[in-house]
Parts: structure tokens; sequence; C-alpha cells
């Protein structure tokens, strides 16, 4: 059997075991789950879009003849 993986917690990046003993992962701990369950409600966390608006500005304009 490999050797244990570990991977780094994606809050604290407290080193942490890749097992199913491991009840809080990818996270260490309930209490950095739950800080990153908080930003995901609170919206911190954003996927970048273009703005339909500026698109939209930038777009020839059609003449009516």
């Amino acid at each position: 059997m490999p050797g244990r993986r570990l991977v780094s917690c994606p809050q604290c990046g407290a080193p942490v075991a890749w097992e199913p003993e491991s009840r809080y992962r990818p996270f260490c701990s309930e209490r950095c789950r739950m800080i990153d369950l908080g930003a995901w409600a609170s919206e911190s966390y954003r996927v970048p879009v273009a703005d339909e608006a500026a698109e939209a500005d930038d777009s020839p304009q059609e003449k009516a003849s």
C-alpha cells in the first residue's frame, strides 16, 4: 500500500490525511469547514463573468435607413 496521502486544508493550510477516517476532509476541522461554508453563504466566493452592459455598448449599432 502506498504512503499516506496528505493534502492541505483549503482554509488554514494544515496537513490533512486523505482517508475515510478524516471526518472533515479536505478540511482539518469542523471550524475550518464552517468558515468556508460561511464564505459561500455570504457570497464571498464569486465566479467572474463578463459584464453584459459593457458588451452591449461595444457592439456596432444598426442604423435604420
